[in-house]
């Protein structure tokens, strides 16, 4: 439920303002936005690059949600629908009238959902809203409604119950009378989950207005941290990750409310009109029997044991069941009152419920209390409102295949075909999570009862439920019950590739998938129709036994066709058992079947992508030298593994890339010989002005306009930065050389020869845009390839056609006449045989796998650790490194690869951080693997024991840790034989009690051996810990989050060598970890990118509006809780910052933080980034205690997450030390300041500026101790990396030098001071000395220099001079320009930031 505060835009239809912007030159924005594939508010953020990595792997959009939009790219205007909202007058009974703030296109339901959230009407569910005596429709629209206007009266008129509103009610008093408990979200019901800020920012952060001004308090801020959070503390704590709030000290309202032993109403008392009976205990201890009638509530004379529904005396009949328990139980009045007063304060984002459920891996033993509601839904197969929905459980295939029905011709149409689809998959996920859980803990019955457990199927709430065995040996080539485990998730893959691209007409399931209790489970929408069929008959499309007979539809084909270019399948025929060729246009696992409905279903997408040849050894095939350096190929589990959907985008870009240069030079060469040289400028400039679409619409979203494509090496994306980044770059460069070449020596099956192939060659030093820029005749290359794309081919000498097909031919285009590269997925399947015809096809096809293997071993590893040692990707856990791994299209399997190229790497300290958190995650995953068998021999009564048992074998140092097998006290020994053989899995239950530390760790060395080809010698835990530098708790959070287990918040000693850390007791719950679908907000993430492309060029007041407009979308689509609403936040509050609108900042980031603790998690990385920001929005708004607590709380959380040795610690800790330097704490934050200058000298290297900031920071805190020697000697270290990296003549420089010379005259003079001391003793004339406390204005610079926001004051000159510039880049950017220059002459963002306004 939503209160219709300022605060939420949401929930409501926000005012629908509809934009209309012309998809392509949107996306063009949205491609140069940023180099490096993060959110392009990174370049806004830190100087370094973004922190922020972009919320989701798959935010990417895939670049193909309407296919067939923008073929013109003339911008359409934007065209805005504004409409604006009014006031109406609500009446309820009992209150005074109050005015309430609607929009046009909100529905009367909202208006009720408000009124049930408001304080004082939220206890009325049963209700009418009427105007003019008529009574409104709930589903109308507001603006249908006639007569209805500015300052109308709506009365609220109370209804007759019925047995559904009497349910409905009670349920909605007992949500009321929960909503301060903490429960659901520490049990991970309801969507519900945990948010701390409140207890760090004392409620809400608006109030400081009323509030009196921070600034006069400051003696009594209290700045010391506790002991653990100071930098040097080995101490990990885990009991402050949940600090206690004191209003979760539940006041208590009613000792019990449930449903009476007296339900149902017999017949005769029905016919009185009773619904149903409740049963009471107030605080008072007094027993009462309620009757719920059609006229309300009221007492009745039942007792415990005897049934009397007569009215007691008096009856009190109420409409509400709030107002008879207020007459009846004064405590109950009291309580119930002010429970609500603290409800309807706490932030709205704090209690709405978000998406997609979020589960806490720690929790506080909480009190089991009585709750009819709960333990009614526990045994019903309600989901959500179901008994809203007539026919009780809900058709799940239908609503998700109706939502994708609908229209979306318009804006409009489009937001709420969206937020439909959006709804349905949430609610389907939900729905398939319980069910899937129902299934493993035995509460659903199979389909096939007879068969063994592994074999069963389920049917629960029309979802369907399998188990990933390898059933009946279907994946018997493929790897058995590995490959059965995998394709679940590869299926997945598939589906969100195929539901991204969203043809008309091709419907995929809804799927998700659930490991939980070490099964996986995959759950399905149900085809209609598909149970009453045998699968043979039903299947027109595809194969069923993986090739051997093959079908094929032309529907399907025309169908698949759509999709083949997006997801870059090529068509392609093979052999049936017949040996005649079929076409197929799609791998031959994916199967085609009609519905009952008619609808075209596709399923089994496990091979949407191709096959990773890197982990699939064939016999006779010969991988790429790059894959062969580097021990390839590798035997794999199962012969599923698959290439990542990014990777095949970037291989593809990496050859359009190739194509163009290869095209250029060649007819460099052909004109050279033509006419010996002739100017071919003015040409080439004509040509250059052209908007550059190519010939491939894909690839024009692909690369042409994309800023720095992913190139051949390590040494792409050159980046403006600073010198000593640069030369540590040279320095990776010769280090990679053996890289950099690899990219073009296997250029494909035909090698260009002589001329061509040596200049394929040496261009390659030139990354990117550059190289582009740099090769001349490219834009009569690009223009060749569009007149050849265009068909009409008459104009075009053959020789020029000549030199597209070479380049065709060389990229390994399956087109002739233009690059089109696509993957045949059937190469290597075992069982599937190509027609004769196709040899050299199949051949062309076989290359392109190899080449692309090879990429990603040759240029997408590089680059990814090149990104982490410029710190543009700052991986802090498990989930953030394997983000940074899928987005540049790594699987996680090369995870080892990528940590061996760490180990060798000269700078290899420099990348410590990423080493470990590589460790930790393959330490974690491994044991994963092994904790999942492990658990599939566990009996449910067992469970906590086995846990805890299996926890200290990981991470106790206890050496003969023991489990503690449950005593039976409940059954006889006798009985108990027979009892255990009936579990699935039958025989000795006990064999997981066997296990121990050593064995554990053995198996883990194994598993990494095995799965990761990776040597770990560890003995054990400590070993493990001692040789890596890990920390025993973050390997507790990795492993607790990655198995769904969760433990008791106490502090554990891991270390005691006397005693176990875990007992039984110490493990509460189990959870499924989810994988689903989720599906995207397209029009909103447009404006989100086109309003980040607009900021990076520094047009903020522009940005904003796109940025906010993109807000009003998400929520249309998304409610009011998601990632990508958090990312929108987030820049907006920079924004709002930087425009120097400090309590809207303020504001937005308390929001973002709100919500990234609820959506995300409140350890998660990205929540310790939003918890930074904020606490610099309230430094500059002058609350520096709320400051400072929440850079604690960061670094807390960041101590506990990743370790004090982490690139982003000296960033929080040079935080803490201005904010401790302005409250005049020198000493304190000398500590921090010194720790940060420490972690910047290792990370970016001694001679780095950062690291002559440090200096700087320090040397003024010795200042204001009026150490000057100490302060001399810093400011003079800093001082010589200025002088060095940036010349005498710098600005930076002559301030450290003018500073240097202040320093020398304050120390003279305090010597002067002190000489006159010991000579004239007492009698000393003094001078006064000149101490300086910082002044906020000066800490607040500081604090936003090192947070990569820097305002400049501009002459009048530097304006106009600006102006210009902007009006420059303006033409570049229409001639399609924009992003060589960004390359080049890049302005650095941050100095235009503060100045449009």
């Amino acid at each position: 439920m939503v209160s219709k505060t300022d605060e939420m835009p949401a929930a409501s239809v926000p005012n629908c303002t509809s934009v209309e912007l012309d998809q392509e030159t949107n996306k063009k924005q949205l491609k140069e936005s940023c180099p490096c594939a993060h959110g392009a508010a990174t370049a806004v953020m830190n100087g370094d690059g973004g922190h922020d990595q972009t919320e989701e792997t798959e935010s990417k959009q895939d670049g193909s949600t309407d296919p067939d939009a923008g073929d013109d790219s003339n911008e359409q205007e934007v065209i805005v629908i504004q409409d604006t909202g009014f006031t109406v007058k609500i009446q309820a009974p009992g209150i005074e009238p109050f005015d309430l703030q609607v929009s046009p296109q909100e529905m009367v339901q909202e208006i009720h959902q408000v009124l049930m959230d408001r304080e004082d009407t939220c206890h009325r569910t049963c209700f009418s809203l009427q105007l003019d005596g008529n009574v409104l429709d709930n589903f109308a629209e507001l603006k249908s409604i006639e007569g209805l206007q500015e300052g109308s009266v709506l009365k609220v008129v109370e209804e007759p119950y019925t047995v559904r509103e009497a349910r409905i009610h009670v349920r909605h008093i007992r949500d009321l009378l929960k909503s301060l408990d903490p429960s659901d979200a520490y049990n991970g019901v309801d969507c519900n989950s945990l948010s701390f800020l409140s207890i760090f920012t004392d409620g809400d952060l608006g109030d400081s207005g009323r509030r009196k001004k921070k600034g006069s308090e400051l003696e009594q801020i209290d700045c010391t941290p506790p002991e653990h959070i100071l930098p040097g503390s080995k101490e990990r704590p885990l009991v402050p990750l949940q600090p206690q709030n004191k209003d979760w000290k539940p006041l208590q309202c009613l000792k019990v409310l449930t449903m009476s032993g007296w339900n149902p109403p017999p017949g005769n008392r029905k016919m009185h009109g009773d619904l149903m009976y409740l049963y009471v205990v107030t605080v008072e201890e007094r027993n009462i029997s309620i009757t719920a009638s059609t006229r309300g509530f009221y007492l009745n004379q039942s007792t415990t044991y005897n049934f009397n529904p007569k009215p007691a005396n008096p009856s009190f009949l109420s409409h509400s069941l709030v107002e008879l328990l207020s007459q009846i139980s004064p405590a109950f009045k009291k309580n119930f009152t002010s429970l609500q007063k603290k409800r309807v304060q706490r932030h709205p984002f704090e209690r709405i419920a978000t998406p997609f459920q979020v589960y806490s891996w720690t929790a506080p033993q909480i009190d089991h209390a009585m709750d009819c509601v709960r333990a009614e839904d526990a045994y019903t197969s309600r989901l959500g409102y179901e008994e809203h929905i007539p026919g009780q459980t809900r058709d799940w295939n239908e609503e998700l295949q109706t939502t994708r029905e609908l229209p979306r011709k318009n804006l409009p149409e489009r937001l709420l075909r969206e937020r439909a689809i959006f709804k349905v998959h949430s609610d389907f996920a939900a729905a398939a999570t319980r069910g899937a859980m129902a299934v493993i803990d035995g509460n659903v019955m199979a389909i096939n009862p007879g068969e063994e457990t592994r074999m069963q199927m389920f049917i629960w709430n029309n979802i369907f439920f399998s188990l990933g065995f390898d059933v009946r040996d279907h994946y018997k080539e493929l790897g058995g019950d590995a490959a059965a485990h995998t394709a679940p998730t590869n299926d997945l893959n598939g589906v969100r590739a195929y539901g991204a691209v969203d043809v008309e007409g091709l419907y995929t399931l809804g799927t998700v998938v659930v490991d939980y209790r070490g099964y996986r489970v995959t759950a399905q929408s149900i085809i209609p129709g598909i149970l009453e069929r045998e699968q043979e008959q039903s299947v027109i499309y595809g194969s069923i036994d993986f090739g051997k007979t093959v079908v094929s539809h032309p529907k399907y084909l025309e169908l698949l066709e759509k999709t083949s270019r997006p997801l870059k399948v090529q068509q392609h025929s093979v052999l049936n058992e017949k040996d005649t060729a079929v076409e197929l246009c799609s791998s031959v696992e994916c199967k085609g079947i009609i519905g009952n409905d008619g609808r075209h279903y596709i399923l089994d997408l496990l091979r949407t992508f191709p096959p990773d040849l890197n982990f699939l050894p064939v016999e006779g095939e010969a991988l790429n030298p790059e894959s062969q350096k580097q021990g390839f190929p590798r035997q794999h589990r199962h012969r599923l593994a698959c290439l990542r959907q990014e990777l095949i985008e970037a291989f593809v870009e990496h050859r359009y890339l190739l194509f163009m240069k290869m095209a250029a030079l060649q007819l460099m060469q052909h004109k050279a010989n033509k006419d010996g040289k002739t100017a071919a400028l003015p040409e080439n400039t004509t040509a250059e002005s052209k908007p550059a679409s190519t010939s491939a619409p894909e690839a024009s979203e692909n690369a042409a306009e994309t800023a720095t494509p992913v190139s051949d090496s390590a040494t792409a994306c050159e980046s403006t930065q600073t010198p000593e980044a640069a030369d540590h770059q040279q320095a990776t460069a010769t280090e990679n050389s053996a890289v950099t070449t690899n990219g073009t020596v296997s250029l494909g099956a035909d090698e260009p020869t002589g001329p061509e192939r040596h200049n394929g060659g040496c261009e390659i030093p030139l990354e990117g845009k550059e190289a582009i820029e740099t090769i001349p005749g490219l834009a009569q290359a690009k223009e060749l390839a569009e007149s050849l794309a265009a068909e009409d081919g008459s104009g075009i000498d053959p020789k020029s056609r000549e030199v597209i097909l070479n380049a065709c031919k060389a990229v390994g285009s399956i087109s002739n006449t233009s690059f089109d590269i696509r993957f045949n997925p059937d190469i290597f399947s075992p069982g599937v045989r190509f027609p004769e015809d196709s040899v050299e096809d199949i051949q062309k096809q076989k290359q392109l796998l190899k080449d692309s293997a090879a990429f990603l071993v040759s240029c997408q590893i590089p680059s990814l650790i090149k990104d982490c040692l410029e710190h543009t990707a700052l991986p802090m856990d498990g989930a953030t490194l394997t983000e940074a791994l899928h987005q540049r299209g790594i699987n996680v399997r090369y995870l080892s690869n990528v940590l061996e190229f760490v180990d060798k790497m000269p700078a290899k300290p420099q990348l410590d951080h990423f080493y470990r958190i590589g460790i930790t995650e393959l330490i974690t995953r491994c044991t994963k693997h092994i904790f999942k068998t492990y658990l599939q021999g566990v009996e449910l009564s067992a469970l906590s024991a086995a846990v805890s048992h299996f926890l200290n074998c990981f991470l106790s140092s206890f050496p003969e840790a023991v489990a503690h097998l449950p005593a039976d006290e409940l059954v006889s020994r006798k009985k108990n034989k027979k009892r255990r053989n009936r579990v699935p899995g039958g025989g000795d239950n006990t064999a997981w009690a066997s296990l121990t530390p050593s064995e554990l760790w053995k198996n883990i060395g194994n598993e990494a051996r095995t799965y990761y080809h990776f040597s770990l010698q560890c003995e054990g835990v400590d070993h493990a810990v001692e040789k890596y530098g890990l920390q025993k708790i973050t390997l507790l959070r990795e492993i607790s989050i990655k198995a769904g287990i969760q433990i008791l918040i106490k502090e554990y000693h891991f270390d005691s060598r006397h005693k176990p850390a875990f007992t039984e007791e110490d493990i509460l719950n189990i959870f499924p970890v989810v994988k689903h679908v989720n599906p995207k907000a397209s029009d909103a993430f447009h404006f989100f990118q086109s309003g980040q492309a607009k900021v990076q060029q520094g047009f903020l007041k522009e940005g904003c509006e796109l940025i906010n407009e993109a807000l009003n979308l998400f929520n249309n689509v998304y409610g009011a809780m998601h990632v990508e609403i958090c990312a929108c936040l987030r820049l907006l509050a920079r924004l709002n910052y930087i425009m120097g609108d400090h309590p809207e900042a303020l504001s937005n980031q308390q929001k973002a933080v709100l919500m990234s603790e609820r959506v995300l998690g409140i350890e998660h990385p990205n929540t310790i980034q939003e918890y930074m920001h904020l606490a610099l929005y309230c430094f500059a708004n002058g609350q520096l205690s709320t400051a400072l607590k929440l850079l604690y709380r960061a670094r807390y959380l960041m101590l506990l997450v990743c370790g004090e040795d982490h690139p982003e610690m000296a960033l929080l800790d040079s935080n803490i030390g201005l904010v401790l330097h302005g409250v005049m704490e020198y000493d304190l934050s000398l500590r921090f300041l010194e720790n940060a200058l420490a972690i910047n000298s290792k990370y970016h290297g001694p001679r780095s500026l950062k690291v002559a900031l440090s200096h700087h920071l320090v040397a003024r805190v010795y200042e204001s101790k009026a150490e000057f020697r100490s302060a001399l000697q810093h400011e003079k270290e800093g001082y010589t990396i200025y002088k060095n990296q940036v010349g005498e003549a710098h600005e930076k420089t002559k301030e450290s030098s003018e500073y240097l010379k202040y320093l020398t005259q304050q120390a003279v003079a305090l010597q002067r001071t002190m000489n006159e001391i010991y000579k004239n003793g007492s009698s000393a004339s003094i001078m006064p000395l000149k101490f300086t406390a910082p002044s906020m204005a000066s800490v607040l610079e500081q604090l936003n220099i090192i947070n990569g926001i820097i305002f400049i004051p501009l002459s009048q000159k530097d304006l106009e001079t600006l102006k210009a510039e902007v009006q420059r880049r303006q033409q570049l950017q229409d001639s399609g320009k924009k992003e060589e220059y960004q390359e080049n002459g890049q302005l650095a963002l941050e100095d235009n930031l503060g100045i449009d306004d």
